[in-house]
């Protein structure tokens, strides 16, 4: 499976101008491949290179992105997700425009709809990215 552009809205609740993600490769019930081209117009670069507060949100992106393949194939609408802890967080480099960060998450665990999420993020196999994110899915009930 994979989703771009229009249909990413069916896993994800953000919307421009803030999407941090523009593929999901792939998807199981315990990992996935995202990605995101960085463009010029993208409200986290500065000065040609994609900030850290962006690689955070991608990363976060990309974990909802994951969590709404699930939902999607439910024919459940995407849940609004919150980052409660991020840990062992490694920000190796601030990618430049035009790179193509290629990101795996990998579900940890996950407890009455708090998720446990591992998460590395690549440009072209060379680690950019890695934390342990914490996420709180809010419950439409």
């Amino acid at each position: 499976m994979m989703y771009r552009a229009e249909q990413l809205y069916q896993l994800i609740p953000q919307r421009p101008p803030i999407v941090m993600v523009d593929v999901v490769w792939s998807a199981t019930e315990t990992e996935a491949e995202t990605g995101l081209t960085v463009t010029a117009d993208n409200i986290f670069v500065r000065n040609g290179h994609f900030r850290e507060p962006g690689l955070i949100e991608h990363i976060a992106q990309s974990a909802a992105a994951f969590a709404g393949c699930g939902t999607f194939l439910r024919g459940e609408e995407p849940k609004l997700g919150f980052i409660g802890e991020i840990k062992d967080c490694v920000l190796n480099m601030l990618p430049e425009v035009g790179t193509q960060l290629r990101t795996h998450i990998q579900l940890v665990t996950e407890v009455n709809g708090i998720r446990l999420i591992s998460a590395e993020t690549r440009i072209e196999g060379e680690m950019v990215a890695s934390c342990i994110m914490k996420i709180f899915l809010k419950d439409d009930e």
